[in-house]
């Protein structure tokens, strides 16, 4: 199959629309990342999703629609869903919802609830509106890798794969949507975003996060939300993250660095914007700026994807406070490097 690269014309728009409706596959941009889309109400579509990602089936995916009133027919929306939706929607959020009879069990593993989100992409929500139907899209790469920030990231994974992929430019938030469970007594995020819990509590009570989102799951523990298996985002070299006061970390990295330029192997370190003048003489590559941490949540998947064309062995990376938007940010980083971590200040 021929994937066909589209600029989001009208005409293109009713072109993958249509595929959508057939039960074909669509590549199609969103705020937060590129979405490998299928009519989410036919199964062998949804199938097909599985099938070109290479994901394992037990990983749940997010239906996504145009507006409150479409997802109506798919999910229980109560007053404090509602509450949310009303104030963070369309935008980088999804929510667990109890999920009606006509959601097939592969778009959501079988669990009882399923993940609705309303992207505020206009490409997204004009091709959700002239589909008619609702649209399982997780992230359009192949399972494990760095998610798709651009059209060329979707050809470059899946090619061949999907009858089409919309051109939409790059993702203006970079990371996947965050994900809230509504269906507990207290809402509880199972993976940050560009929505961090300090905003959701503007409309609710209490929001609780769960441990789960910087730590692999256990032995038999279910995936509830999508992006939650030990190893995610993945580039092909080996990432480890290095943690600690920042003159100890730059110290570390850049041993680390010489030391496995000595065994002969390719290496790059990822630094924030600040700390780049230590690292003279290294190959480092900037991930974005501690004082503007959006900025490292649009950029990291590109930063992950770069060192995959380059071929990279080994990679070294900073880290982030895990707060605010730095939750979400090491959310995709320790999943990214297996949660492989040396504390510098324990090394010094």
């Amino acid at each position: 199959m021929e994937t066909l690269f589209l600029t989001p014309t009208d005409e293109n728009l009713a072109l993958a629309a249509k595929a959508l409706r057939e039960g074909q596959l669509v590549g199609m941009p969103t705020e937060t990342v590129y979405g490998l889309g299928a009519d989410a109400l036919n199964e062998s579509a949804v199938r097909a999703i599985f099938a070109a990602k290479g994901r394992p089936a037990d990983n749940p995916l997010i239906v996504h629609v145009p507006t409150i009133e479409a997802a109506e027919p798919l999910c229980y929306i109560d007053k404090r869903a509602r509450r949310v939706m009303e104030h963070f929607c369309p935008g980088p959020l999804t929510l667990l919802l109890p999920k009606k009879p006509i959601i097939p069990q592969v778009v959501n593993a079988g669990l009882p609830s399923v993940a609705i989100r309303i992207p505020s992409h206009p490409v997204a929500r004009k091709l959700l509106e002239l589909s008619g139907v609702p649209v399982a899209a997780p992230s359009a790469n192949t399972s494990g890798k760095p998610s798709p920030t651009t059209a060329q990231h979707v050809l470059d994974d899946l090619s061949g794969k999907l009858h089409s992929v919309i051109d939409g430019g790059s993702c203006e938030v970079g990371l996947e949507s965050t994900v809230i469970d509504m269906t507990r007594e207290v809402p509880t995020v199972l993976r940050p975003g560009g929505i961090t819990p300090d905003m959701l509590l503007s409309v609710l009570d209490e929001v609780a996060v769960a441990e789960s989102v910087l730590r692999p799951l256990k032995d038999g523990e279910k995936a509830l939300s999508p992006g939650m298996l030990y190893k995610h985002y993945a580039p092909k070299g080996t990432l480890t993250l290095v943690k600690g006061e920042p003159a100890r970390v730059q110290s570390l990295m850049k041993r680390l660095y010489h030391a496995t330029q000595q065994e002969g192997k390719s290496v790059q370190l990822f630094a924030f914007a600040e700390h780049l003048p230590a690292y003279e003489g290294c190959n480092v590559k900037c991930i974005g700026s501690l004082g503007q941490p959006e900025t490292i949540a649009r950029q990291l998947f590109a930063v992950l994807r770069q060192a995959d064309a380059e071929g990279i062995d080994v990679l070294y990376s900073e880290v982030v406070a895990a707060e605010g938007v730095g939750l979400a940010v090491m959310n995709r980083l320790s999943r990214a490097a297996g949660f492989r971590t040396i504390d510098a200040d324990q090394e010094g």
